[in-house]
């Protein structure tokens, strides 16, 4: 059966039946960013919350639990178990051990094996492929390795948006553990979840302490030692939702499970790995928060999604309407709203549709409104405030069944709203029974007129009865409905206070008495751009209800709420350009996706239908504006195949539009993101990218980005993962130092990486030999190392010989415009060009200031080395050097000789005519030099050689010298195929 996946946990102590062997069956939740070709923009997604799945387990105060008997489906003991976690266990079946879906009465639970389904968890950031391809992870193996050669999985990051089943996953893996039915090499699995969290967030606790608060069971002497020295998993539900300080660039070092400190340093410490470094860490969150966790401290990140496929949203309506023809109805609404089927991908908006289209067949007839309402989030909730209403209503008695507010409904959906508002300002989510007193909403009395369906106890913390709305999203609606109220009503107090700019800078007063249509624009600009100072995207979803509540059709459902007063068109009009035109920088570059949903709650959709018109079109001219480069980002993520080449400066748009195309990166195999001043959040994403298990990203090219040591410090933790196949990493002009290269060098010993570009960075010859002492181990992959410009001299060509005398991979090394390196560097580096042990097939030494004497070392050198490719262009080689290199050349594997500009004549052309015939030269490249006579090259070409291409651009040769050369290759076809005299006398 379809699983609610917003349910909450049976607050009784009742014990579970024999139906909990009734087996589930499987619903695929496609991987990140999974979608079919024919999906348009999910209006689903989003910073939503979660708490409208299970419910976290909290204090429910089980007095009885140690008497609980045994579960019968597993062991009667373990005997390396102490009586405290077998406690424990009793605890977590008889929490999570049963569900009821939304609303639904107590009476009405059900068993959790009835109706779970088993999700779909993908490897995060995953390019686009089918499951038989990438396979999904199972819930039970979320801390297994791929592969019996991958690092072992400490820290998990589970992201999903909210109604996805985060929550329900976590309730499923610790309800079969304490079973003994799953992953019974674990000896205890500790549940944490934010939202009780928060309540004690100003105490502080040792390990210990927050443990034994949370569950009590496990209080015997010998629990530290469990901790210390078995396989324990702490499960930390709800990131998105926490209100505690986690500064994990500044927190306070613990390592002990006895030492106090406050709630998030705690947590901090633990998946960091300081406190319990055996220990694994399972954090849930919605997308817009995980950034909270560095990269560098998470092994795995998984992504969750809802019903992926139309089968799976027949299969959830076919059993939540049983009857044949009134499942076909609504399926057949579904059909005919592209907008609404892509929102039914996520459970809880599955469960919100059946509740309204439930109450419209119970009518007996169609809703007139049934056909547009469900369009946009806005107007599906707004809707479905409208059918709780109207179900309070039949609860207690009331013959008034139109789907219509009265007046006294308005009264207590404003005490709702209220409530809503002044609790999520605080940032809490979980109430207790006077803070609804104070908002004259009493959930005791079953005949006040309260709206108390939309509430749902979760049970009793530090034994005190707690509340919270049926979900997180619906109280950020109903605040959204409180603002707009408060417009109405020119409660100016109301709308300052929610101003207030995130550092309690306030903002500028509002003059009375002031047009509300003018207010309005200045009023949905500011909480927008509040909402993007929070890096946990809190204020997100509420943001896009307010934009959405200024369309009338949006606001039709609660239309007495607000009085006769309607935004004018042509505010609307200037609110959505304001939103098209808005230059805004965010602290997470996904955010900029934010401004786009805003458009699609206010029911436009030219920017998606503009993008879909560029995509199609061949003329990728056009100038974008910076939403829409967001759009074009969310829609590139929704792509369901792997993408060739993401190339920033290919799209015609300013620096600030293109970096909103960051988040994109992850359905590409080649990247290039040049001169784009990228902030740290923006290399998070890479580095996401880079750690994605069985990642696509094979190609990255960073050049002429202000990197500098910190930002290369970052990627590195994506370097550093296992999971990374980077084989191109190019950080031309980033600003690296030498500094840098002890933590590259670490990062090439065991990484994939086959070529790696530092030019026209500062390494200097100290950073050169950081990175030989990797480069000389034989389990490196590097095969091409570019060093131009690095400020490099003879200092380090010893230690790039060692590299060539190794078991090295290195194949090509780029020395370029070192003017320091001169003869003495390369009689060094020769002495590695010459060892057998060499696979050198590529060196390029242009602007090394080279002489004479440097061609000599080379000559010796060659008739060992597998040179293929030399470039020793820009060097005053003179005739003598060239003399003295093409005596080598008889007897190397050369193939590509570049001597560009090395003032060599046409004597010394002589000798190397003269050798042509006894070398393997296919390409020749004298450019740049005063030949001005040609003629031993002329008869050169006219025997047999090797020779393919040549060219002598700008080299003085008179008309009659080129022609000559022409007729040589002409009489000799076969052979000379490329002859360039480009800027030659005519």
């Amino acid at each position: 059966m379809t699983p609610p996946l917003f349910a909450e946990p049976r607050p009784d102590g009742t014990k579970l039946t024999a139906a909990l062997e009734n087996k589930a069956e499987s619903v695929c939740v496609t991987e990140c960013s999974d979608w079919s070709k024919e999906h348009p923009p999910d209006f689903s997604e989003g910073p939503l919350p979660d708490d409208l799945e299970v419910a976290p387990s909290g204090l429910h105060n089980d007095k009885d639990c140690n008497s609980c008997s045994p579960d019968p489906t597993g062991p009667e003991n373990n005997s390396r178990a102490s009586s405290s976690v077998e406690s424990h266990r009793c605890g977590l079946r008889r929490r999570f051990g049963s569900v009821s879906e939304g609303t639904e009465e107590t009476e009405c639970l059900k068993v959790l094996d009835q109706v779970y389904t088993e999700l779909y968890i993908a490897h995060g950031h995953e390019l686009r492929r089918s499951a038989s391809v990438n396979g999904p992870i199972g819930v039970h193996d979320i801390f297994k390795p791929l592969s019996p050669d991958d690092k072992p999985i400490r820290v998990v990051l589970t992201r999903g948006v909210a109604g996805v089943g985060k929550t329900f996953l976590v309730c499923k893996f610790t309800l079969d553990w304490s079973r003994a039915a799953q992953n019974q090499d674990i000896d205890l699995v500790v549940p944490l979840f934010f939202r009780e969290l928060n309540l004690v967030h100003k105490q502080r606790f040792s390990l210990l302490e927050m443990i034994r608060t949370f569950h009590p069971d496990l209080a015997d002497q010998n629990f530290p030692e469990t901790l210390k020295l078995r396989k324990v998993v702490f499960i930390l539900d709800g990131l998105d939702e926490s209100r505690l300080l986690l500064d994990f660039a500044c927190c306070e070092t613990i390592s002990d499970v006895s030492q106090k400190a406050d709630v998030g340093a705690l947590l901090v410490n633990l998946i960091r790995g300081l406190l319990l470094p055996d220990a694994h860490v399972w954090i849930t969150s919605r997308p817009a928060a995980a950034s909270q966790i560095p990269a560098r401290c998470v092994d795995r990140v998984a992504e969750v999604r809802g019903f992926f496929t139309d089968a799976q949203k027949v299969d959830y309506f076919s059993r939540r309407f049983t009857e044949e023809r009134l499942c076909d109805r609504v399926l057949a609404h579904i059909r005919t709203s592209c907008s609404l089927r892509t929102m039914c991908q996520i459970p809880v908006f599955c469960w919100i549709t059946a509740t309204i289209m439930d109450h419209v067949l119970a009518l007996g007839t169609e809703d007139t409104d049934a056909g547009p309402l469900l369009q946009s989030l806005t107007h599906m909730y707004a809707h479905f405030l409208l059918v709780l209403t109207h179900r309070r209503r039949r609860k207690d008695k009331q013959e008034n069944i139109r789907l219509e507010l009265t007046k006294a409904d308005c009264e207590a959906l404003l005490k709702l709203a209220r409530l809503a508002f002044e609790q999520l300002q605080k940032g809490k989510i979980l109430f207790y029974q006077e803070d609804l007193q104070k908002a004259g909403v009493d959930v005791t009395d079953s005949t006040d007129d309260s709206g108390t369906l939309m509430f749902k106890r979760e049970g009793a913390i530090f034994d005190r009865p707690v509340y919270c709305f049926i979900h997180l999203s619906v109280q950020e609606f109903l605040a959204a409905v409180y603002l707009h109220h408060c417009l109405t009503e020119r409660n100016m107090d109301v709308l300052e206070s929610f101003l207030l700019s995130e550092d309690g800078d306030e903002q500028e007063n509002l003059d009375q008495p002031f047009d509300l249509d003018e207010y309005l624009e200045t009023f949905l600009h500011k909480a927008l751009l509040k909402s993007f100072k929070s890096e946990s995207g809190h204020l997100d979803l509420l943001v896009r209800f307010l934009h959405g509540l200024c369309v009338d059709s949006n606001r039709k459902p609660l239309c007495r709420l607000f009085g006769s007063e309607l935004v004018r068109p042509g505010t609307v009009q200037r609110t959505l350009n304001r939103l098209k035109s808005a230059k805004i920088r965010f602290l997470c570059p996904d955010r900029g996706i934010n401004v786009f949903h805003c458009l699609l709650e206010m029911n436009d959709h030219s920017v998606t239908l503009e993008i879909k018109d560029f995509l199609k079109s061949e003329n990728r001219s056009t100038e974008l504006s910076e939403i829409q480069c967001s759009a074009l980002a969310f829609m590139l993520q929704m792509s369901d195949s792997v993408l060739d080449v993401l190339d920033l400066s290919q799209y015609n748009a300013s620096p600030g539009a293109r970096l909103r195309l960051i988040p994109a990166v992850k359905n590409y195999t080649t990247v290039r993101i040049s001169e784009c001043l990228l902030s740290k959040a923006q290399y998070e994403v890479l580095v996401a990218a880079l750690r994605s298990d069985r990642s696509s990203l094979r190609v990255l090219d960073l050049r002429s980005n202000w990197l500098q040591d910190t930002g290369l410090e970052i990627l590195c933790a994506g370097l550093n993962s296992p999971n990374c196949r980077l084989e191109t990493l190019i950080l031309a002009n980033c600003r690296v130092t030498y500094a840098s290269c002890k933590i590259l060098a670490q990062v090439l010993e065991k990484s994939s990486l086959k070529e790696v570009d530092l030019s026209r960075n500062p390494i200097r010859d100290i950073g050169v030999k950081m990175l030989c002492s990797s480069l000389k181990l034989p389990q490196g992959a590097l095969q091409t190392l570019r060093l131009t410009s690095c400020g490099l001299s003879d200092r380090c060509c010893s230690s790039l010989a060692s590299v060539l005398q190794s078991d090295s991979a290195l194949e090509c090394l780029d020395l370029n415009e070192n003017e320091n390196l001169q003869d003495l560097g390369l009689e060094l580096l020769a002495s590695g060009l010459s060892s057998p042990r060499c696979k050198l097939v590529s060196l390029s030494l242009t602007h090394c200031h080279l002489t004479e004497q440097s061609c000599l070392s080379l000559a010796l050198a060659l008739s060992s080395s597998p040179l293929i490719h030399l470039d020793l262009s820009y060097n005053p080689i003179k005739d003598g050097g060239l003399t003295l290199l093409s005596d080598g050349l008889r007897r190397s594997r050369v193939q590509t000789l570049r001597l560009r500009c090395s003032l060599v004549t046409a004597e010394g052309v002589r000798s190397l005519a003269q050798a042509l015939r006894e070398t393997r030269l296919e390409e020749l490249d004298l450019s740049l030099n005063k030949l001005q006579d040609v003629a031993p090259l002329e008869t050169a070409l006219q025997g047999p050689h090797s020779l393919r291409t040549l060219r002598l651009k700008d080299c003085g040769i008179s008309m009659e010298g080129c022609e000559a050369l022409r007729s040589a290759r002409d009489s000799n076809p076969q052979n000379l195929t490329e002859l360039e005299l480009h800027l030659n006398q005519r």
